[in-house]
């Protein structure tokens, strides 16, 4: 794992910082307070997130680094997994858990665990490295190689405990009684009575109580200051989002302005409708009235009349021929009788009385004959008058039907006129309307233009697509009402608790008192049961495997380090830990020099570093070699070039003695100047 780059927006006394780290060696120079332990800082919290706890110290990591008068506190660090997976966590130091983006850039925060105290876990996951084990292993933070007279045989203590631990059951059983009689006699146990820690635990459970029950109250400032903030940010949102639906309203109110305009086109059509409406309504009573069907049986029908009105033709009445065989018949036989009336009669005058029948038949044959003649002529007038009534009947009907085309025709030719109105004012209307809703379309964008980097895209749509903008006005109007009730309400819970702190900073002096002698003790107890634990739980594994490996690294460190001049570290049971010196002879380790003792301890974290992680993880020095001469100093920089060329290696330093020294040496190294 190696990071690979930083970039400081504010934190302590860093500012608009931007390093890019090399994979291997790399020296970041800084004067005195020109905030090199800042910067370790800044790693270790992107990493874990900022405590605002004090846990016995005077100021919390968040109170401490916080940047004065100013209110971002954030940065970003990028950083390789080995198998070459990218990621960049971006922190807002006053929030629990941070983003954490891949390669892609895609937020997988989400990804990872995230603990209730602690926060997102992303970097505990990846490596298997807790803030402590980092602490202590990875990072050496600036005093923390540096040992005094005083506290050597403790630290000595300490290495030989974790390498030695488990070396046979005598050790280990010795170790443990060693262990209860010394917490006994200089701690004592929770069980114990009148021993210091009890004492001291007794004033401390009664300082924390009353520092609890101020806490509780300052606990309250605090949050009720972050709620504030949210708030208020929440009504600026709020705010803008009551502008984008005013403006959008706005539009509306000239959209439905424009549509107002389009009523004249709309009254134009239901009139054209209406017209077209009563035409049709009357044509269909004309049909009606007249028992047409339709239109088209109108048409056929005077059709059918115009084929019918043929030419009139006379007919001829053939002349009734009298019986001429009748009147030959009745001539002869009045001959016949006249001339029997002259036989018989002769002198008699009545013999010629026969005679006046000629003229009788000829009468009555002209009789006849008128009779026959005025029977035709009053038989073929018959004839002529009744097909004469025929064809005007026929002539009324077809002037009839074609009255009725004509007015049918004249109806439709209105409704044609009307429907050509309609169809002219519809074109109209949706091209208008289209025209209306180009313009509004517009007009949304801009508004998305304006407010999209001040408000979430998401938000802007939703109001610009509000149905019922004055219900959603006054809905979000109602809530910024009761937010700033809440915040006249909390800004009265402020004022309310303030005279509950005043006693606070009394009892917190007294406490960190009682908690500087509880820690001195509680240092010295867990010490004892760190080690313990260790022993109890890392026995088994250790004896076989872990003590000797461990050792063997160890010793093959300080070798390196000391240029050869200690060769081998073992524990034993009878000296504890021991040094090999040049010569092959032994000496313990406390008779060593400071300065040996400090690459001890280096050549310690150095080991391990190997053995906390799968990761292949950094080492991280915050002014290491402040107390190694020139040649200590060129010996561990040649055993970190040669052995670690795989490790990404980070000195923070006020001097230019390693950089000149890795110049003479000829390695290549990535200078940084804070």
């Amino acid at each position: 794992m190696k990071i690979k780059k930083i970039k400081i927006n504010s934190f302590g006394n860093l500012e608009d910082k931007e390093i890019d780290l090399s994979d291997n060696i790399n020296i970041i120079y800084g004067k005195n307070e020109a905030g090199k332990s800042t910067l370790l800082k800044f790693i270790t919290n992107s990493f874990y997130g900022t405590s605002k706890n004090k846990k016995g110290r005077e100021f919390s990591d968040y109170d401490r680094y916080k940047p004065w008068g100013k209110e971002d506190f954030s940065g970003k660090l990028t950083y390789v997994l080995d198998n070459n997976e990218q990621y960049e966590v971006f922190r807002e130091f006053g929030k629990k858990n941070p983003k954490i983006y891949n390669s892609n850039m895609e937020d997988v925060s989400k990804n990872f665990n995230i603990d209730k105290n602690l926060g997102n876990q992303f970097f505990f996951e990846q490596t298997k490295v807790d803030e402590k084990t980092f602490l202590s292993t990875i990072a050496s933070m600036q005093q923390e190689v540096k040992l005094d007279k005083g506290s050597q045989n403790v630290l000595i203590q300490k290495m030989a405990n974790i390498a030695g631990t488990g070396e046979d059951n005598v050790s280990y059983k010795k170790a443990i009684d060693k262990l209860y009689k010394k917490q006994l006699d200089e701690v004592g146990t929770y069980r114990s009575q009148g021993k210091p820690i009890n004492i001291a635990q007794d004033r401390l459970n009664e300082l924390k109580n009353k520092k609890q029950e101020l806490l509780n109250y300052k606990d309250l400032k605090y949050d009720f200051e972050e709620k504030k903030n949210e708030i208020e940010e929440e009504i600026v949102q709020d705010n803008l989002k009551i502008e984008i639906l005013k403006k959008m309203k706005k539009i509306n109110e000239k959209e439905m302005l424009e549509h107002e305009k389009l009523h004249y086109n709309v009254d134009l059509i239901k009139k054209d409708e209406l017209e077209i409406f009563e035409l049709i309504k009357k044509k269909n009573y004309i049909l009606e009235d007249n028992d047409i069907e339709s239109e088209e049986a109108l048409v056929k029908e005077y059709n059918d009349k115009i084929n019918s009105l043929e030419p009139m033709e006379r007919k001829k009445f053939s002349r009734q021929k009298i019986n001429p065989k009748k009147y030959i018949a009745m001539t002869i036989l009045l001959i016949i009788i006249n001339a029997l009336l002259i036989v018989f009669l002769k002198d008699n005058m009545l013999k010629y009385l026969g005679l006046l029948g000629f003229p009788i038949i000829f009468i009555i044959y002209n009789i006849e004959k008128n009779r026959l003649e005025n029977e035709r002529i009053i038989k073929q007038n018959k004839e002529e008058l009744s097909k004469k009534v025929e064809e005007n009947k026929k002539l009324l009907v077809f002037e009839k039907n074609k009255k009725l085309l004509e007015e049918i025709n004249i109806l439709n030719a209105k409704i044609e006129v009307f429907e050509k109105d309609k169809r002219e004012q519809l074109k109209i209307m949706e091209e208008t309307k289209a025209r209306i809703q180009s313009l509004k379309d517009i007009e949304k964008e801009k508004l998305k233009n304006t407010y999209r980097n001040r408000i979430d895209i998401y938000e802007i749509n939703k109001l610009v697509n509000s149905e019922d903008i004055d219900s959603k006005l006054e809905e979000i109007t109602n809530s910024i009402n009761e937010k700033k009730i809440e915040l006249h309400r909390i800004e009265l819970n402020k004022e309310n608790i303030i005279p509950q702190l005043e006693d606070l900073a009394q009892i917190e002096e007294e406490l960190v008192i009682t908690e500087e002698e509880y820690e001195d003790l509680m240092k010295k107890n867990n010490s004892m049961l760190v080690v313990k634990q260790v022993l109890e739980d890392a026995y088994e594994k250790m004896k076989n495997n872990v003590t000797p490996r461990f050792t063997t690294g160890l010793s093959d460190n300080i070798s390196k380090i000391s240029d050869g001049k200690y060769n081998r570290v073992s524990i034993n049971d009878e000296n504890g830990m021991m040094v090999e010196l040049k010569s092959g002879d032994y000496i313990p380790a406390e008779r060593l020099s400071l300065g040996t003792i400090d690459q001890l301890y280096l050549s310690l974290r150095l080991s391990m570093n190997s053995e906390v992680s799968t990761e292949n993880m950094p080492v991280i020095l915050d002014e290491a070699f402040a107390y190694y001469d020139d040649e200590r100093l060129e010996n561990i920089l040649k055993f970190l070039a040669d052995n670690y060329r795989d490790k990404q290696i980070i000195i923070l330093t006020c001097t230019n003695r390693e950089e000149v020294i890795l110049g003479k040496l000829g390695y290549d190294f990535n200078k940084i100047i804070l």
